[in-house]
């Protein structure tokens, strides 16, 4: 369970940041809307980050919660905000995955 709420947290940690990226492309309203959406998403995202790490190491926790976000909000970048998915990206994108995948079958729990 500690995993699943991990890769939650992951989940919204992309969902502030792509928030962000929002936020800064509009104004007025609009832009208030995007940063409650950060805010409601930070405090998910943290929440989560907790809870998981009740139960697992905080350094493998942190880990992968931040490589989750990493990878996600890359990839949002990449599709959503246009940036662009040269080789070198996706390369060191995908270098972080399996640092991802190995340090969940490395952990103890």
């Amino acid at each position: 369970m500690s995993w699943i709420l991990l890769i939650i947290g992951g989940l919204f940690e992309v969902a502030f940041a792509s928030c962000l990226g929002k936020a800064k492309e509009t104004s007025g309203a609009e832009s208030t809307y995007w940063m409650l959406g950060f805010l409601a998403s930070l405090s998910i995202s943290m929440f989560l980050l907790y809870k998981a790490t009740q139960v697992l190491p905080i350094g493998t926790a942190y880990a992968v919660w931040t490589g989750i976000g990493a990878v996600g909000t890359v990839l949002v970048g990449i599709f959503i905000f246009k940036e662009p998915a040269t080789f070198w990206r996706i390369f060191f994108i995908s270098t972080l995955i399996c640092s991802i995948i190995g340090l969940k079958y490395v952990s103890s729990h």
